[in-house]
C-alpha cells in the first residue's frame, strides 16, 4: 500500500446537485460529472486515508496548518436554500507523524486540534474546501477512509509549500500499511465575470490557461513560474494546493488525465486525475 492516486478537485458547492439552484444547476453539468468520475476511481482503490489540502481551513499566518483532531465535521449551505452535511474520521496518527516530520525537515508547520484534546469532541469545523470534494468521495460509502487536512500558507515562499508536498509524497509512499489518496481541492482563477465578488481582471483566463497547459503537459512543477502579479490580479485559489500536489507528484511520478475545465460562474474549475505512472 502507499499513494494510489491523487487529483485536483473544485470546490464549489453548486457542484453538489442538492446545493445548486435550479438555474445554477445544469451550468456546473461538465464539472459534476467529472466529479462523479473521480468519485468511481477512488471508490475502487479502497484508500485506507484522504489527505485533502484545502484553502479555505485553518488560515495561520505564515505557517502551514495540518488538522490533529480526531474528527471532522460540517454543513453547508448554497444557493437553493438547501443544505448538506458530513463527517468523518481523523487519521490522527499519520497527522501527528506529518508535524513530526516537517519539524526535523524545519518546515512551518504547525498541528492544530479543535475543543477537545481528544473523544467525540475533539472535532475541527469542516469547511467547504474539505465538505465539497468530500461529499463525493465519502457520502455513498460504507466504509469511509479517514481524513487528513491540511492547509497551505499564502505567506511562505511557494517553494516550501513545495517541500512540504515532497514531504507527503515521501511519508505517503513509505507507509506500506495504508493505501493513500491525495487531494488539491481548488478553483481556479476568480476575476472571470464583473458580476463576481473580485471583478474582472483578463489575467484570470491567462492564469487558467497556464494551469491547464501545465496539467495537460503533465508538467505541474511549471506553476512554480507563474508571476505572482499575474496571481494577485487573477485571484485563484488554487495555487497552493497544487503546489503541494506538485511537491507529491515529484516523489511519485503520476501521469495526468484532465476530466475536465469550465468556467460555469465567476471562477474556474478543473478537475483532473494522477494516476502513479
Amino acid at each position: 500500500m502507499t499513494l494510489l492516486y491523487s487529483c485536483i478537485a473544485p470546490h464549489g458547492g453548486e457542484i453538489i446537485p442538492e446545493l445548486a439552484s435550479s438555474s445554477m444547476l445544469p451550468r456546473f453539468e461538465e464539472t459534476r460529472r467529472a466529479m462523479l468520475i473521480l468519485a468511481r476511481r477512488i471508490h475502487k482503490l479502497r484508500p485506507h486515508t484522504i489527505v485533502i489540502a484545502s484553502p479555505h481551513n485553518l488560515r495561520l499566518m505564515a505557517r502551514i496548518a495540518v488538522v490533529i483532531s480526531e474528527n471532522s465535521s460540517g454543513q453547508l449551505k448554497g444557493s437553493s436554500k438547501h443544505s448538506v452535511s458530513l463527517s468523518a474520521l481523523c487519521d490522527r496518527e499519520f497527522a501527528e507523524k506529518i508535524v513530526r516530520e516537517s519539524e526535523a525537515e524545519r518546515l512551518p508547520v504547525v498541528g492544530a486540534n479543535y475543543g477537545t484534546a481528544s473523544g467525540p469532541a475533539s472535532d475541527v469545523p469542516m469547511d467547504w474546501g474539505t465538505l465539497v470534494p468530500l461529499w463525493f468521495l465519502l457520502k455513498r460509502q460504507r466504509t469511509r477512509p479517514k481524513i487528513v487536512i491540511v492547509a497551505p500558507s499564502r505567506e511562505i515562499p511557494i517553494r516550501t509549500n513545495y517541500r512540504f508536498g515532497q514531504l507527503l509524497g515521501r511519508l505517503m509512499s513509505e507507509d506500506r500499511r495504508k493505501g493513500f489518496v491525495f487531494i488539491a481541492s481548488a478553483d481556479q482563477a476568480h476575476a472571470h465575470s464583473k458580476s463576481g465578488p473580485y471583478g474582472f481582471s483578463r489575467a484570470a483566463s491567462k492564469y487558467d490557461r497556464f494551469v491547464v497547459d501545465a496539467i495537460r503537459d503533465n508538467d505541474l512543477k511549471r506553476i512554480l513560474r507563474l508571476d505572482p502579479r499575474l496571481v494577485e490580479r487573477a485571484k485563484p485559489d488554487s495555487l497552493w494546493q497544487m503546489t503541494l500536489l506538485a511537491g507529491v507528484t515529484e516523489v511519485v511520478p503520476s501521469r495526468s488525465q484532465l476530466l475536465s475545465y469550465q468556467v460555469p460562474s465567476y471562477y474556474g474549475m478543473a478537475c483532473v486525475g494522477y494516476e502513479p505512472a
